[in-house]
């Protein structure tokens, strides 16, 4: 069988794929496993959710899980991802639940699970409640049964710790947030208000179904326009529940991950925080990233797609920064995971501390043209193993020397391969990529 956790929680279509009896079975189980390491006290799970429709049935499924394992939970409604990462901290909870299927669109839902202290779990815990799931348990009785109670403060409480993180007041700036319909409709507007920015808030009015549709992190076509209609220093574009941002520049160009990092690895080597001057990111973070790091003095270090392994290296290493090309950026010393709003704050306060717009601050790194091909395979391990896609690859390599890059990968989840090559000017890159996408079919 499949594996039922993937690289960031249960994930699939709501009440079909994840079913409020999976969510229900998932929850009772965490909580026995989360929690069994220390039997001095009565459990407790934070639980959060974004505003798609589903959320409501399966925060009743998660919360009757919980509680029929004998946690305590505590409610904190429609609030982003890191904001229940947070949360489990700062109410000293056994496990926090965050009901999100994060940028997918609204048919689809997830349940993510944090550990004490608001960390994401290592796959071994993952089996341990994956197993747990059809392991028969006692279940308590009487008093013995979870109790449920609201947090009416979560979101103050998590603008607090946001403004605790914020070096520098943004007063002077005018940004436009595109909240995506999601869970950052109402914490992202009102936390960049409160540390002084002045805010035009789009997509921020959700009604259950329109979370994701057409706007967000991933559609920021929208938001690139309103920047320049609105006269705005730049744009910030979250995703469904808040973990990721991207920005936009005042012309309306868009400034991705790669950049908000290269951006703010500088801020912090500048200030003596940037750890080991390392900066982590993923093997598919652009070359002009590392290009850029290397001229001011800064090593990248790469690890696999998934934030996850981002945050793996973070803590296995100490290092103090790190993220992705989509807009997940971890800061260890303030957030356990990515958080879309502290990377915001982080981004616009190094503007306003330094003066300079976000297209000067963006200049530091020169995105190197990207192109990638989705390769339909019948066969992974044939094209992993073929000499003449190895062969081909070396060639192209050869040609692009310094200047470019090539990486194949198979897909964890589809019977893909991805071929990705970066080259000085897009027409070299589409080329090779092409190419190469040619001899992958052949071989497979």
């Amino acid at each position: 069988m499949a594996r039922l956790f993937g690289t960031d929680g249960v994930r699939g279509l709501a009440n079909a794929e994840l079913t409020p009896e999976l969510a229900l079975a998932l929850a009772a189980s965490a909580a026995r496993v989360l929690a069994a390491h220390d039997r001095s006290h009565r459990p407790v799970a934070v639980v959060g959710r974004d505003p798609r429709a589903s959320g409501e049935m399966l925060e009743a499924a998660v919360v009757a899980g919980l509680t029929s394992a004998g946690a305590d939970v505590r409610r904190v409604g429609v609030l982003p991802t890191p904001a229940v990462a947070y949360l489990v901290g700062a109410l000293e909870a056994d496990l926090g639940v965050m009901i999100s299927a994060s940028h997918n669109p609204m048919p689809d839902n997830g349940i993510k699970l944090f550990a004490a202290g608001g960390h994401k779990l290592p796959d071994g815990i993952e089996d341990e409640i994956e197993a747990g799931l059809s392991a028969g348990a006692v279940r308590p009785t009487g008093a013995g049964v979870g109790r449920v109670t609201d947090v009416e403060d979560a979101l103050d409480r998590y603008a607090a710790h946001l403004l605790d993180a914020t070096p520098h007041p943004l007063a002077g700036l005018k940004v436009v947030v595109d909240c995506a319909n999601g869970a950052s409709s109402a914490a992202a507007p009102e936390v960049y208000r409160r540390a002084g920015a002045e805010v035009v808030a789009l997509h921020a009015d959700p009604d259950g179904i329109n979370i994701n549709d057409h706007c967000g992190s991933n559609h920021p076509e929208q938001l690139r326009k309103a920047v320049v209609a609105h006269g705005a220093d730049l744009g910030i574009a979250h995703d469904g529940d808040a973990d990721r941002c991207v920005a936009v520049d005042s012309a309306g160009e868009l400034v991705d991950g790669d950049q908000i990092m290269a951006v703010l690895a500088l801020s912090l080597a500048e200030s003596g925080e940037l750890a080991k001057d390392t900066l982590v990111a993923t093997v598919m973070s652009n070359l002009g990233l590392h290009l850029a790091m290397k001229a001011h003095g800064i090593t990248v270090v790469t690890t696999a797609v998934g934030d996850r392994y981002v945050l793996e290296e973070l803590r296995a290493s100490g290092y103090a920064l790190g993220g992705e090309q989509s807009g997940h950026v971890v800061l260890p010393a303030h957030a356990t995971t990515g958080d879309g709003l502290l990377t915001a704050l982080r981004l616009m306060s190094r503007m306003a501390a330094t003066g300079k717009s976000l297209a000067d601050l963006a200049a530091v790194m020169n995105r190197l043209p990207q192109v990638l091909v989705n390769v339909p395979v019948a066969d992974k391990a044939a094209v992993a193993g073929s000499a003449e896609v190895r062969d081909a690859v070396g060639a192209v390599e050869a040609e692009l020397g310094e200047e470019g890059r090539v990486l194949l990968r198979p897909s964890g989840t589809e019977q893909l391969v991805r071929v990705m090559v970066e080259a000085p000017a897009q027409a070299t890159a589409q080329a090779a990529a092409d190419r190469l996408a040619g001899v992958v079919s052949a071989v497979s």
